[in-house]
């Protein structure tokens, strides 16, 4: 009789249990099963590299007259013959490596992510495993955005000016391929970095580093900073040039208030739940 009048009380509780459960749930695994599944991952992540890499080198060949179309535009507004060259035997196969490397990795970096997505994902709790979702989602659009911009607008500008510079003296230009690649992926991957920003701002507010009231009253001291990096990374010393590189580190800069604010908002939000909840 004292059992039956138990059990109705402690099947609510497990229900309730139970719900909770599916509501938040954190993965929970032995040091052992934490090994095993990074192995698990490492392995799919470098299968998936070495498979993009060789996709990469299949397709590195084609991809060259992409990387280098930007060039030939420069000389071709110059009155120039769009000609690059190597200066080496092993110069153009090193390239056709080069590049077949990094469009490996590319092509490879969502699927890579998404296995270190798998590994962290069970160890979380449900609102974790959101954000943590929405910091590798933005972070690679993010990236993607500066590198496009980096070829669209940057690369141009830059090489317009270099070419036209040189055009106006007695010298002409003969252009190593290997040169121009590297500085073609000096200024995509230091554009896509520069592009994280707002993500850098979204990590500092949700720790309380920072605040929209901190960036707005300290933009002075942030636009020197923008400048003298500005001045570092261009490859180029004229001002039109760092201006084309501020201008969309200043629009990061205010993206990055925003961020702050909605992070704040958040968290002023979720203190309140908090205090009405106690």
């Amino acid at each position: 009789m004292a059992a039956s009048q138990t059990d109705p009380n402690l099947t609510p509780l497990a229900g309730s249990t139970e719900a909770a459960a599916d509501k938040d749930p954190g993965g929970r695994m032995s040091f052992f099963e934490h090994l095993v599944e990074l192995r698990t991952r490492l392995i799919h992540a470098a299968i998936a590299i070495v498979l993009g890499t060789g996709i990469g080198l299949l397709f590195s060949k084609h991809f060259i007259s992409f990387i280098v179309q930007p060039m030939h535009l420069a000389l071709r507004s110059a009155g120039l013959a769009d000609n690059l060259y190597y200066t080496s035997p092993a110069g153009y196969v090193s390239l056709v490596i080069n590049l077949g490397l990094y469009l490996g990795i590319a092509i490879a970096m969502p699927y890579v992510l998404y296995q270190v997505w798998l590994f962290v994902a069970p160890g979380l709790f449900k609102h974790e495993r959101n954000a943590v979702a929405g910091f590798i989602i933005s972070s690679m659009f993010l990236f993607l955005c500066g590198v496009a911009f980096a070829y669209f607008i940057m690369l141009p500008t830059t090489l317009k000016f270099l070419i036209n510079f040189a055009n106006e003296g007695p010298i002409k230009p003969l252009i190593s391929i290997n040169e121009y690649f590297d500085l073609t992926l000096m200024i995509l991957l230091g554009l896509g970095v520069v592009f994280e920003l707002p993500v850098l701002i979204f990590i500092l507010s949700l720790f309380g580093i920072v605040t929209p009231k901190f960036l707005l009253k300290n933009f002075r001291y942030a636009m020197v900073i923008i400048t003298v990096a500005a001045a570092i990374i261009t490859p180029t010393p004229d001002a039109t040039t760092m201006l084309v590189f501020m201008a969309p580190m200043i629009l990061l800069y205010f993206l990055g208030v925003l961020v702050s604010y909605v992070v704040l908002r958040r968290k002023q939000a979720a203190d309140v739940a908090t205090e009405e909840a106690h």
